[in-house]
């Protein structure tokens, strides 16, 4: 296991072929997809194919519980496409089980701190929905702030989608002062 970042509950890991079952499940349960494709299954061929090699070669993390190694999800730290290598995307996508339990907060947290301090960071960022509430929360607790609302042209449109997509940032200088409290 090539890990990656460890916090008091989690080790973030690089993605191995070995954890197709663990997406494929994740990437099909409808709660979990809601506010990404309307809750819609993906094939196993496309988690084979495309999902996991992209996963594994594109800065994507596995999150596993500690202790036991539980498969909770993942996080993503790493530049938007055609995005400046100092303003990292950051990302996570957990199993339901994990919800309301401060997993996405403490992953979110750590990477946070790992684009400030290791990775030369001016700005991290974080978008979804602007009617997911929850990941929203997990953002704020994480000290981002609201930027703005944009909205997206959907092919296929799911629910919500007309209130478009919010973005939120946390600002090198604002980490900073946060640390010195």
């Amino acid at each position: 296991m090539r890990v990656f970042l460890e916090t008091e509950r989690l080790i973030l890991r690089r993605f191995a072929e070995s954890d197709e079952d663990e997406l494929f499940t994740l990437h099909n349960d409808p709660e979990v997809m809601r506010y990404l494709n309307g809750g819609r299954p993906t094939p196993r061929q496309v988690i084979v194919e495309r999902t996991l090699p992209a996963f594994i070669h594109g800065g994507f993390l596995a999150a596993n519980e500690k202790p036991g190694g539980r498969f909770l999800g993942w996080f993503h730290l790493r530049p938007a496409k055609d995005g400046a290598d100092d303003e990292p995307e950051l990302g996570y996508r957990l199993h339901k089980a994990a919800w309301g339990r401060g997993f996405a907060t403490e992953g979110s947290r750590a990477l946070i701190g790992k684009a400030f301090t290791d990775m030369g960071a001016r700005r991290v960022f974080a978008q979804t929905m602007a009617v997911n509430l929850g990941s929203r929360r997990v953002m704020e607790k994480c000290g981002l702030r609201f930027v703005r609302t944009f909205h997206l042209d959907w092919s296929d449109p799911i629910e919500g989608y007309e209130q478009g997509e919010v973005e939120y940032e946390l600002l090198r200088p604002e980490w900073e002062a946060a640390r010195r409290g």
